[in-house]
């Protein structure tokens, strides 16, 4: 699994409908609305890298409201939550 963390800058009248738009697009997981110099960042989770071109550039860049994306692909992943899960495999 490949993951791919996209900043998006969007329109700001309407974030709340581009948000939707990008959350419904496929090997999307999940949308973030936040604060600073992006608007929302949408996690990208897909098998291979050519499915990374697919969903950003020939989908969520397409999105109405989406003014401008900013992509970072993930080598390592570092979290409590997939270390607790794999340790309680099997455990009841």
């Amino acid at each position: 699994m490949i993951t791919a963390v996209v900043f998006v800058k969007a329109d700001v009248a309407s974030i709340p409908q581009v948000a939707e738009a990008i959350a419904d697009l496929e090997g999307v997981s999940e949308v973030y609305s936040v604060t600073g110099q992006i608007d929302l960042i949408a996690m990208v989770r897909v098998r291979n890298h050519d499915d990374i071109a697919e969903v950003v550039a020939d989908r969520l860049n397409k999105v109405p409201g989406v003014l401008s994306t900013e992509t970072h692909i993930a080598f390592r992943t570092y979290s409590r939550h997939d270390l607790e899960a794999a340790f309680a495999v099997g455990v009841e």
